[in-house]
Formats: structure tokens, C-alpha cells, sequence
């Protein structure tokens, strides 16, 4: 079981890294999409950057109280979930590689 609870906590937390990195990158590299093409990459880049991105405007709602601590919550759990995928698809492509 430790070992089962280890590689989940690694692939969440891979996620969430690999999410936040691609956020930031994001934020500095892009602007604000004014095309279609824009809009595409700035949807692709999101299937990534999501969970940081969700974290990041769920805690600024919760500092101004604009949504519950149960909402918070939530969205904090779906992140988290999505990191977990994010996490598990890298953790495969680089058991391939390897």
C-alpha cells in the first residue's frame, strides 16, 4: 500500500509541476489571443496549464470571498484529479522512453 499512495502522490504532484510550468511559460511567452489559431493553441495550452490555472483563480476568489470554502474545495479536488492525469500520462511516456 505505501508504495501504491507514493506513486500517486509522485504523479499528482508531477502533474501539478508540469502544470505550473506551462502556465508560467504561457504568461510570459504569449499574449492575449486575438485569431482562431490563437484561441486553438491558447485551448491546447490549458489541457496542461489547467490545474495550475484553476488553482490559481480558485484561491483568488476564496481570498475575496467571492465563493464558498466548499467550492474551494472542489475545485482544489478536481485539480488535483486532473494533475493526477497530467501526472500519469508523463509518468507513462517516460516508462516508454525508458
Amino acid at each position: 500500500m505505501g508504495k501504491g499512495l507514493f506513486v500517486l502522490l509522485f504523479a499528482v504532484t508531477a502533474g501539478l509541476t508540469m502544470s505550473g510550468i506551462t502556465a508560467n511559460l504561457y504568461k510570459l511567452l504569449a499574449k492575449k489571443p486575438d485569431s482562431m489559431a490563437g484561441r486553438a493553441l491558447h485551448l491546447a495550452v490549458m489541457v496542461v496549464a489547467g490545474p495550475s490555472v484553476m488553482i490559481e483563480n480558485s484561491t483568488a476568489s476564496l481570498r475575496k470571498r467571492d465563493c464558498s470554502r466548499l467550492a474551494y474545495g472542489f475545485a482544489v479536488s478536481i485539480a488535483a484529479y486532473w494533475s493526477l492525469a497530467l501526472g500519469l500520462f508523463a509518468m507513462s511516456v517516460g516508462e516508454a522512453l525508458y
